[in-house]
């Protein structure tokens, strides 16, 4: 019998907000600007993308272009999907 594997999503596995809060903290600690932007939507994806759009002044499929391995979004967007999403981006002396 053939083995079937579904790709990784960590969406999947964001069930409850101190899982997304973790999640968050231990990607913003890496620094890595792409990583911090595939988290956030990793973690909007596991919300609801039409509310947060709304809540970030976006359209769905703007938030989707701006989250994807392709966006570039401004600082701006970022700050304000962050701020929908309840999270809180900080800049720290090293």
């Amino acid at each position: 019998m053939a083995e079937s594997f579904k790709p990784f999503d960590a969406a999947d596995y964001l069930a409850s907000e101190e899982d997304i809060d973790r999640y968050f903290e231990q990607v913003e600690k890496t620094g890595d600007p792409r990583l911090i932007l595939a988290a956030l939507g990793d973690i909007a994806r596991a919300r609801n993308m039409s509310q947060l759009a709304r809540q970030a002044g976006l359209t769905r499929p703007g938030l989707y272009k701006a989250l994807s391995a392709e966006g570039n979004p401004s600082f701006d967007t970022i700050n304000r999907v962050a701020e929908a999403l309840g999270l809180r981006i900080s800049i720290r002396s090293r």
